[in-house]
Order: structure tokens, then sequence, then C-alpha cells
């Protein structure tokens, strides 16, 4: 029980040890993720100036609550 015991612990390490090593290796980004990225890049940039915009204008109107 106990030589198998020690060979189940050694295969869990040996798994863990290959994972620790495989999520260290950076992979380079690919023309799609790029393009991925710099559309959630504009999309929040648009969002923030929707939000300046209402903002503006309920500061303009005289709002007391100025948050969009």
């Amino acid at each position: 029980m106990t030589m198998k015991l020690a060979k189940a612990f050694s295969l869990i390490a040996l798994m863990l040890i290959s994972l620790t090593t495989l999520s260290g290796c950076e992979r380079e980004e690919g023309p799609m993720e790029e393009m991925g990225e710099n559309m959630d890049e504009a999309a929040t940039d648009f969002g923030n100036a929707v939000e300046d915009t209402c903002e503006d204008a309920k500061e303009g109107a005289g709002a007391k609550d100025t948050d969009c």
C-alpha cells in the first residue's frame, strides 16, 4: 500500500511540475487577438465618451445628480 501511495504522489508531483512549466511559457499574440484587444479598447473609449457627454448635458441642465 505504501508503494502505491508513493507512486501516486510522485505522479501528482510530476503533473504539477509539468503544468507549472507549461503555464510559464509565453506565447506571441496573433493578429486576431490584437484586433480583439483594439476593439475592446475602442468600445471602452466610446462608452466613456458617451458617459462624459451625458454628464455634461446634465450639468448644463442644472441637474442635482450629474451621474449617468
